[in-house]
């Protein structure tokens, strides 16, 4: 059962916006993209574009969330490039209007959706969730949407349906990393149905309170915060719900690195790097290496999730 400990959070605990929204940053990344030939958002553009929100108890309290500068400026996304920076710089190209979600497979109501449709379905929260990334980094995320489970139960999964498949954009004209990269695209990943189903996995909309940043999975993606973070699948196109467990990207790259499972645990290290411990992005020189949690710190809420499970094993 899940274990909510934590109170909605209070507005005076997140980052003040005159923080993390630094004009430097905006007229560095404005000027990345006018060389392109297109002008990046502007400061007061990002403050007319407000999402509404509701607090959640599933939020975290108590922490102090990584900059926005931080959250938008190092990324994995390699339909954009493979270097941390990479996706700053090249995601203006994506066009998320208009934008549908094909929901498919073992369900009694398949559906081509909308995307601003999408997010009205149910009120939308902000929460704070821990983001641990395989390559042992970290950072805090206030995200904003809602459990991905209300769209699940909006849909009606059959009961063959045991995993949930999520499939990500695959347009090289808009995402250049496809062009040079020798990984299978479209990127897939997968859940369990039960994984689906917990509340912790939040159907992401936006980020400190406003649309999701093109670099950082715009306009949705799910957000799984108890798994590495290649779990959380960026940019979807299309929700598949399968009877067997689908094949997941990274797996497929590397099955002896990246399980399908991914669940943070510092017990079971990377083939190529100790997962004991991890780099806070943005916390002082005292606080940037601290011990890796398991599930991420989750382990109250998920852990029944896998009573019997060598987590060693299914990895």
């Amino acid at each position: 059962m899940l274990k909510r400990k934590s109170s909605g959070v209070q507005p005076t605990e997140i980052t003040p916006r005159s923080v993390y929204l630094n004009r430097r940053a905006f007229m560095t990344g404005a000027a990345a993209a006018a060389i392109a030939g297109v002008l990046a958002p502007s400061e007061e553009a990002y403050a007319d574009n407000r999402l509404t929100t509701v607090k959640s108890p599933l939020s975290l309290t108590g922490v102090q969330p990584t900059s926005l500068q931080d959250i938008t400026h190092y990324n994995n996304f390699y339909e954009f490039g493979t270097n941390k920076d990479d996706p700053a710089r090249e995601a203006y190209r994506l066009k998320t209007r208009p934008w549908t979600v094909s929901i498919e497979g073992k369900v009694q109501k398949p559906q081509k959706i909308d995307i601003d449709s999408l997010m009205k379905l149910r009120p939308l929260e902000e929460r704070i969730y821990r983001f641990r990334c395989v390559e042992a980094w970290s950072m805090v995320i206030p995200w904003v949407g809602y459990s991905f489970s209300e769209l699940i139960k909006e849909v009606q999964p059959l009961p063959e349906a045991k995993f949930v498949q999520f499939i990500s954009l695959d347009d090289p004209n808009q995402m250049p990393g496809l062009r040079f990269s020798p990984i299978s695209w479209p990127y897939s990943e997968g859940l369990r149905m039960d994984e689906a189903m917990h509340p912790l996995t939040l159907l992401t909309f936006g980020l400190y309170g406003e649309p999701l940043p093109n670099q950082d999975g715009a306009p949705v993606r799910i957000v799984v915060p108890w798994k590495y973070g290649f779990k959380s699948a960026k940019s979807i196109v299309k929700i598949k719900f399968v009877e067997k467990q689908p094949h997941t990207t990274w797996n497929d790259q590397g099955p002896n690195e990246y399980g399908f499972y991914s669940n943070v645990n510092p017990n079971k290290d990377h083939p190529r790097w100790s997962q004991k411990t991890e780099r806070v992005i943005g916390a002082s020189i005292f606080k940037q290496r601290q011990p890796t949690l398991m599930f991420n710190g989750y382990e109250d809420q998920v852990a029944n999730l896998y009573t019997g499970m060598d987590l060693k094993k299914y990895y």
